[in-house]
């Protein structure tokens, strides 16, 4: 793989770490690149991302798509040649898995009504 292919990538975590800086092909995509912060992700923090859907990657302000390729995503401007570019990572956990927790903490309520009439 020719040297000019490669970019070097930093994540940065939501509680100021950093996964990497780890060198990838500019046309690995970004559903790559979750996979391995998945895989790469430090097990002491509270917030572990299960699936690569729960993980959000934000560069120079955008949210990245799944299907785009690095050399997609890359500002074409403000990069030093050899430079690193960070990512940041948000993780945000599946709405199927939210709305079922919800279903089993929500029980039957009866409405009572306090209204007044005059």
């Amino acid at each position: 793989m020719p040297e000019e292919d490669l970019v070097e990538l930093r994540f940065r975590l939501f509680d100021g770490t950093d996964i990497g800086p780890i060198r990838y092909s500019s046309a690995s995509t970004v559903a790559m690149l979750k996979e391995r912060i998945i895989t790469d992700w430090p097990r002491d923090k509270k917030i572990i991302p299960k699936v690569a859907n729960d993980v959000r990657l934000i560069s120079g302000g955008k949210i990245l798509e799944n299907n785009k390729t690095i050399a997609q995503c890359k500002p074409p401007f403000g990069e030093l040649p050899g430079g690193i570019i960070t990512m940041h990572v948000v993780v945000q956990p599946s709405l199927v898995k939210a709305k079922t927790e919800k279903k089993i903490d929500d029980e039957p309520r009866q409405s009572t009504c306090s209204c007044s009439i005059l």
